[in-house]
C-alpha cells in the first residue's frame, strides 16, 4: 500500500519531443511518423491500440508512452482578447466577384478550412485556379502574398489557366507558376503523406498563404467501397480533415478543399444532392459552401455552415480572366 502511494511521487521523464519518450528508438519515430504521430499532442491523445497498430510496441511501453507525453503536454487556455488579435491577423483572399466575396465575409479566409462541393462542372476547379493565382497579389490589391500549394487527385490542374488568369491582373505568368507547388496525388495515402509534408515546406521558409486539395474526397470514395469499409473510411479522412485543421490554425494558411457529391435517394423535397464524406467533413471544415449551375451560365454559391456568417446566396460568372459578378 505504501509502494502505491509513493508511485505518484516518482518524477515523469522530461520530454520536448517524439524522440525523448521513453522506448522510442528511431525505427519506432519513424513508424509514428508515417502513421501521423510525429509530436507530442498527437500521442498524448491517442489510444494505446493505436500505438501498438502504428509501430508494433508492446501495450505497457504503449501505455508509458501515451503517460509520459500527457505529463509533458502543456494545456494552456487563450483569453477571448488574445484569440480577437489572432483573427485580426487573417487574410482575406478575393475571387473577383464581389458578390462572393461578400457572401464569404470579404473573401476566402486565411486560418481556415473552406470546403467547396457541387456536381461536376459547377466551378470548384476553376475558384481553385483563381485562388492559385490571386494569393500572389499584393495584400492591398486583395491577394496575401505567398505562395500555394496545389495537391491534385484528379489531373485538373492546367498551367495554361493560371497563365490565363494572371495576365489581365498583370501579374508575370512565370513567376506566378513558380510559386505554385503542384504534387498530384495517385492514393488517399499518398495524398495524406503529402498533406503531412506541407509543414516541413513552411517551417524551410516558404511563405505558404493558400493549401488547395482537389478534390478532398475522390480517392477516399474510390477505395472504400460498400458498408462494410465505411468505418475505415471515415477514420482516415477524419485523420487528414485533422492535420489540414493544423495547418491552416498553426501557420495561418488557406485550406480550400473541394469535395463531391452524390444524390440522396431518399430526399423527396428539396435539392438531393449531399457531399461525399458526411458529418466528418462538415464539422472540420470552417466554410461549407454548396455551388450550382444557375441561369445563362452562371453558378449559384450558398453558404451552407459557417460559425460567424449567415446562410445567403451569391451568384457570379466564370470567364477566361477569372470569376466576376453576373
Amino acid at each position: 500500500m505504501e509502494q502505491e502511494l509513493e508511485k505518484p511521487k516518482t518524477k515523469m521523464k522530461k520530454a520536448k519531443s517524439v524522440e525523448d519518450l521513453p522506448g522510442i528508438g528511431p525505427a519506432t519515430m519513424e513508424k509514428l511518423a508515417n502513421a501521423g504521430f510525429c509530436d507530442l499532442m498527437s500521442i498524448a491523445v491517442a489510444t494505446p491500440g493505436e500505438l501498438i497498430g502504428a509501430a508494433d510496441i508492446s501495450e505497457s511501453t504503449a501505455k508509458k508512452v501515451i503517460a509520459v507525453a500527457r505529463a509533458n503536454m502543456e494545456l494552456n487556455f487563450e483569453s477571448g482578447e488574445s484569440l480577437m488579435q489572432k483573427r485580426m491577423q487573417a487574410i482575406k483572399i478575393t475571387s473577383g466577384s464581389k458578390e462572393l466575396d461578400s457572401l464569404l465575409g470579404g473573401g476566402f479566409e486565411t486560418g481556415s478550412i473552406t470546403e467547396v462541393y457541387g456536381q461536376f462542372g459547377s466551378g470548384k476547379s476553376q475558384i481553385a485556379h483563381v485562388l492559385a493565382v490571386r494569393a500572389q497579389l499584393p495584400l492591398e490589391d486583395g491577394g496575401a502574398n505567398g505562395e500555394v500549394i496545389y495537391i491534385d487527385s484528379e489531373g485538373t490542374f492546367r498551367p495554361e489557366r493560371i497563365v490565363q488568369i494572371a495576365e489581365p491582373l498583370k501579374l508575370d505568368s512565370n513567376e506566378v507558376l513558380k510559386r505554385i507547388k503542384v504534387a498530384r496525388a495517385y492514393t488517399s495515402d499518398h495524398q495524406m503523406l503529402l498533406t503531412d509534408k506541407i509543414k516541413d515546406l513552411i517551417e524551410k521558409g516558404n511563405n505558404v498563404r493558400v493549401v488547395i486539395v482537389d478534390s478532398l474526397t475522390s480517392h477516399f470514395r474510390a477505395e472504400f467501397i460498400g458498408r462494410g469499409t465505411l468505418a475505415d473510411r471515415q477514420q482516415k479522412i477524419n485523420k487528414h480533415m485533422h492535420t489540414l485543421m493544423r495547418l491552416a490554425d498553426k501557420y495561418n494558411v488557406l485550406i480550400y478543399v473541394t469535395n463531391q457529391v452524390m444524390s440522396k435517394p431518399d430526399m423527396f423535397f428539396g435539392d438531393p444532392t449531399a457531399a461525399i464524406g458526411g458529418n466528418i467533413v462538415g464539422h472540420n471544415s470552417t466554410y461549407r459552401i454548396y455551388i450550382r449551375r444557375g441561369k445563362k451560365g452562371s453558378r449559384v454559391a450558398k453558404m451552407v455552415d459557417a460559425p460567424n456568417l449567415p446562410e445567403n446566396e451569391a451568384g457570379f460568372m466564370i470567364k477566361e480572366a477569372g470569376l466576376t459578378d453576373v
